[in-house]
């Protein structure tokens, strides 16, 4: 099969991805055989194809938006028929047995795997993954708009629910890439107030375009205090000027899984009951639950479509905040 596959970490501006034949997968018991239709390109493709996460396996084939059908199954895996298109996410599987996995925190599990980093992904014609771990996708979505919602949607739903944001609220997000222009459809769907602060006026421009009240740059601050933020720019220097936004009692969420140092800041940022919680993958009902929603409201994702053999291109376009929403690979016609 076609795929694009990483031998050794390095700087996206090399073009590290090799795109040529690789080993089709073949479904084990209990998993599905999935024929890529596309794959969405996310931050943690950069963080996995950078280094900046330790590798877990080599050669890697990323992804973790995928898109597909079911082409094949493996012993007693019977939850799809042939034929369904469904949808892969991040936590391809959990060890299910952990004190993690026993209290329902299995994002927290000792033991995961994780499709495109552990385990290969959707960069590729085929993947496998445990049918317990996929999802089915809402019919309202087009293959191209489903997949920003497999990470970006659903990392930025769990932000959304550790804010503890409410109607009526402010609600501050800090970068507004793929992750924020889904959860701020979201956000305005439940009647709150939502303030942009992002360094690139394209980007500010399309939070307007999608309803916030206000959007500036990155370190600036916003017309007024705020009830939550989501910090989505894996950015530490921008956890200071977060706080400094917040009411007191605000909540400070950290939806990345990678970020570069937080500076040292006055213990007054964080007095008066100002709170800082990172959010760390997701929980399966976190994605049946966000598309569930999503097909409701119904989520819009803006997203450009490149060719698989152009994955290092698309990289390159999303590291430089040259993307307007969500990348998206079109693997298979």
């Amino acid at each position: 099969m076609k795929a694009c596959f990483l031998s050794t970490p390095a700087a996206v501006e090399s073009n590290p991805l090799q795109y040529g034949e690789f080993a089709k997968p073949k479904p084990a018991a209990g998993e599905v055989l999935v024929r890529v239709q596309v794959c969405g390109v996310c931050r943690t493709d950069l963080h996995v194809i950078e280094g900046e996460l330790p590798p877990k396996r080599s050669p890697v084939i990323p992804g973790h938006q995928v898109v597909g059908r079911i082409a094949a199954r493996g012993a007693g895996a019977e939850r799809f028929p042939a034929g369904t298109r469904v949808g892969i996410a991040w936590l391809h599987k959990t060890d299910g047995t952990c004190e993690y996995c026993r209290r329902g925190e299995e994002n927290l599990c000792d033991a995961p795997l994780f499709t495109g980093y552990s385990v290969n992904g959707g960069y590729a014609e085929y993947l496998v993954a445990p049918e317990d771990f996929v999802y089915a996708i809402p019919e309202v979505f087009p293959d191209e708009q489903a997949a920003p919602l497999l990470c970006a949607g659903i990392i930025g739903y769990r932000c959304l629910k550790m804010s503890e944001i409410h109607s009526a609220e402010r609600l501050g997000f800090y970068g507004f890439g793929a992750a924020a222009h889904v959860a701020i459809q979201v956000a305005r769907h439940w009647g709150v107030e939502v303030y942009a602060a992002t360094r690139d006026a394209r980007h500010q421009a399309l939070a307007r375009e999608l309803g916030a009240r206000w959007a500036g740059g990155t370190l600036e601050q916003p017309p007024a205090k705020l009830d939550a933020a989501i910090v989505f720019a894996p950015a530490g220097e921008i956890v200071p000027a977060a706080l400094r936004a917040l009411r007191k009692g605000g909540r400070l969420i950290l939806g990345g899984i990678h970020m570069s140092a937080i500076p040292s800041f006055a213990y007054e940022l964080l007095y008066q009951e100002r709170v800082i919680r990172s959010v760390a993958n997701n929980t399966r009902k976190d994605g049946e639950d966000f598309l569930r929603l999503a097909g409701e409201i119904p989520v819009r994702t803006h997203v450009q479509v490149f060719p698989l053999a152009e994955a290092n291109r698309a990289l390159n376009a999303l590291k430089n905040d040259a993307i307007s929403g969500a990348a998206v690979l079109r693997v298979n016609a």
